[in-house]
């Protein structure tokens, strides 16, 4: 028990805390980035996995000349699209039977039936939306490929909003990785940008919820 205590603690460090993705990136590289990018936004396994932080930290390391920023960028737009594409054709072949799935460890149905509430409000917006919300992000070309959406509808929003997500997110990362503060604080300051980027959605909620 001791044993896997330390693992899950190391897990939780490397993907859950600034310094860990950091390590993580340093290690990994290029492959690791795109690895857990496909996975987040194409498999429903990978909702847990970091991903506006792991954005913002790789623009960081890029920006202090470990990474290049454009092949940063251009590979994981890849992944982030290839991603989307894949979660939309399994939606769109498994169907409706994922809503009967039963919960496990790697899926919770809850987390399907979210997106589904959120996509019903926002519609084809949704695939663009979602890459800043986190577990929605994941689930979201599911749904789109359960409800039928028609493909080159879905992958226009696609293409956008990988490409958007990736170069906003590292963007970031790169842009104010030079100021002092930022450097000395990046935990507080990765927090900051994430709730930056979610804000639009809380408010979108939030007059939903009035007008209902």
């Amino acid at each position: 028990m001791d044993a896997l205590l330390e693992q899950f603690e190391k897990l939780r460090f490397f993907l859950f805390t600034p310094e860990g993705l950091q390590a993580m990136i340093l290690a990994g590289g290029y492959a690791i980035l795109i690895a857990i990018v496909f996975a987040e936004t194409g498999l429903f396994v990978g909702f847990f996995l970091p991903g506006d932080s792991l954005l913002f930290v790789a623009g960081f390391v890029a920006g202090l000349g470990h990474l290049d920023f454009w092949t940063l960028n251009i590979v994981l737009s890849v992944a982030a699209i290839v991603g989307d594409t894949v979660g939309y054709w399994i939606g769109h072949s498994v169907g409706a039977a994922f809503y009967d799935r039963p919960d496990s460890m790697f899926f919770k149905r809850r987390h399907l039936i979210k997106t589904h509430e959120f996509y019903e409000r926002h519609g084809g917006k949704t695939i663009v939306l979602a890459r800043f919300v986190p577990i929605v992000r994941t689930f979201a070309p599911l749904v789109a490929g359960i409800a039928k959406m028609k493909y080159s509808r879905f992958l226009s929003f696609n293409v956008f909003g990988g490409i958007f997500w990736v170069f906003a997110m590292t963007g970031l990362g790169y842009k104010l990785g030079a100021i002092p503060w930022v450097r000395a604080n990046l935990e507080k300051a990765v927090l900051i940008v994430i709730f930056i980027s979610i804000l639009p959605m809380i408010i979108e909620y939030w007059r939903h919820k009035k007008s209902a």
